[in-house]
């Protein structure tokens, strides 16, 4: 019960210290304990490459949105007010001349007959040629006086005239230009998607490197620490020694060197550690001065999936992978809208007055219409972009054909190494052992004065060593495990195996 309780309030402890991270600002020189989960998850929360590629991902789905709308007509609201240098007038006065001359002779000379009237009982009755002439003379002369009064010279538009009009233009068959334009929009989308893919792969795999390499560095700094006394307590123990005529004063000096080296070494392994942890900081996009103290382990497994396993998700699930199949759709695309100017175009339009000022009357109030147009020939402007098109797919193939072996490559290179570093794992397991057993015998012998000071020190730094070479080695295992899983498309498992029923920890302790 009380192993669970003390469970829990740690976890409660992570939690709130992995929230107050994420509220800028909250934390100066602070130290902060964090899970691996906890520093991926404040990671992807703050990570500024992982936003600026969400904003390219909404980016292309509005582009998206935009060519879906190409297939809607367009409606717009035109509004002009427009200045002339003189009014367009119509000059009918050629017209008049030309007809005066008529009406003149036939109503002054013109001899007329058969002219019918009504005769007052519902019939009609026949006027005598006297009458009739009369007439026809009468209304002639009407005529000419009506042609005289007329204004000849008719005003069509006056030279400064306003008008607000609505139009529409709808694309009715553009040859596939707009399906092109729609199947480049979601190509760009989904390619969006799998660059997020990607890049929470580089993250992931950077993280791994940096909080992984700071838990290293404090188990190196441990273990400096732990040498430096043990050289203290060795100098002591010598500098007793001397003095009782134990031993020479080369061996003294020899502890002494060695004491101030392992002083020096120490304070090496502090400046690292904290040129670590401000990579680690900047990786999870956290203020300066914030420290982070990883909570988890170093950790392997000592067996992992065939190399061919980790190709077959490459194929299915690299991002890389998938990218380049988008650019082949593309290619393929750009293909098409090319060939597309082979056809003609099509489309229907038309235009509303909705209000006007001095406009001419003459004008209609709206005009509908469909507009062709078709390329006949264009200096082979087409074929030569057809062609180009065309190269561009064998080029995109090239790319791809050189991308599949890169990536095989580079997981059969992450799969080498973490099987490298679990072999060597096996053999300083041992030499580990070994190490220790020797400094007990170099202990024990030299405070028996059976052992030098020299054989003691080294002694001592062959252990020192080895420890660090098998955490460096289990550092390095997880960076190559997570590459690897990385350039798989398998980035999100990498905490899974964590969760491996045969998964070790490590991390130095005294």
């Amino acid at each position: 019960m009380s192993f669970c309780i003390k469970k829990w309030f740690c976890v409660g402890i992570l939690l709130v210290s992995s929230s107050s991270l994420l509220k800028a600002g909250q934390q100066t020189d602070s130290l902060s304990h964090l899970t691996f989960e906890q520093a991926l998850g404040i990671t992807r929360e703050n990570s500024h490459v992982l936003k600026q590629y969400n904003f390219l991902h909404n980016q292309r789905e509005q582009e998206l949105k935009a060519a879906r709308g190409l297939y809607l007509p367009s409606v717009s609201l035109t509004a002009s007010y427009v200045a002339m240098s003189d009014d367009i007038t119509l000059d009918l006065n050629p017209v008049k001349d030309a007809i005066t001359p008529l009406y003149d002779a036939l109503g002054n000379y013109g001899n007329f007959s058969g002219v019918a009237v009504p005769d007052g009982a519902g019939g009609m009755t026949t006027l005598s040629d006297n009458m009739s002439t009369a007439a026809v003379r009468g209304k002639l002369n009407e005529g000419l006086d009506e042609i005289n009064a007329a204004n000849w010279d008719q005003m069509v538009q006056k030279k400064q005239f306003g008008m607000i009009s609505a139009g529409f233009s709808w694309a009715l068959f553009t040859g596939g230009k707009i399906s092109a334009a729609n199947k480049v929009a979601q190509i760009k989308t989904r390619e969006a998607e799998e660059i997020q893919q990607q890049k929470e792969g580089e993250i992931l795999t950077e993280l791994v490197e940096r909080y992984y390499g700071s838990s290293l560095a404090y188990s190196v700094v441990r273990i400096r620490e732990e040498v430096l006394q043990a050289m203290t307590n060795h100098l002591s123990d010598a500098q007793k020694m001397f003095d009782q005529g134990i031993i020479p004063k080369a061996q003294l000096l020899h502890a002494k060197v060695f004491q101030s080296q392992a002083d020096r070494e120490l304070k090496k392994s502090r400046r690292q550690l904290e040129i670590v942890n401000e990579a680690l900081s900047n990786t999870m996009s956290l203020d300066q001065g914030v420290q982070i103290a990883p909570v988890s382990k170093l950790f392997y497994v000592p067996s992992i999936q065939s190399t061919e396993y980790f190709k077959n998700m490459a194929r299915q699930n690299s991002p890389l992978l998938k990218q380049i199949n988008s650019k082949k759709d593309l290619a393929h695309q750009k293909y098409r809208f090319e060939k597309s100017a082979y056809f003609p175009s099509l489309a229907a339009m038309g235009a509303y007055d909705i209000a006007n000022k001095d406009l001419s009357p003459y004008m209609p109030d709206y005009t509908l219409g469909l507009g062709l147009k078709w390329t006949l020939f264009d200096g082979m402007a087409r074929t030569r972009k057809v062609k180009a098109a065309g190269f561009l797919q064998n080029q995109v193939d090239e790319i791809q054909n050189k991308a599949n072996a890169d990536i095989e490559t580079i997981i059969e290179k992450s799969h080498h190494e973490v099987l490298m570093d679990i072999e060597q794992l096996e053999e300083l397991d041992t030499a580990l052992e070994f190490a220790k057993e020797y400094l007990q015998v170099r202990q024990k012998a030299f405070s028996e004065g059976m052992s030098t000071s020299t054989e003691l020190v080294d002694a001592r730094l062959v252990l020192s060593k080895v420890k660090i070479e098998r955490l460096e080695t289990i550092y390095n295992y997880d960076v190559a495990l997570a590459r690897l899983l990385q350039y798989a498309g398998m980035h999100t498992d990498f905490v899974k195996y964590q969760l491996r029923a045969d998964v070790e920890f490590e991390s130095y302790s005294k």
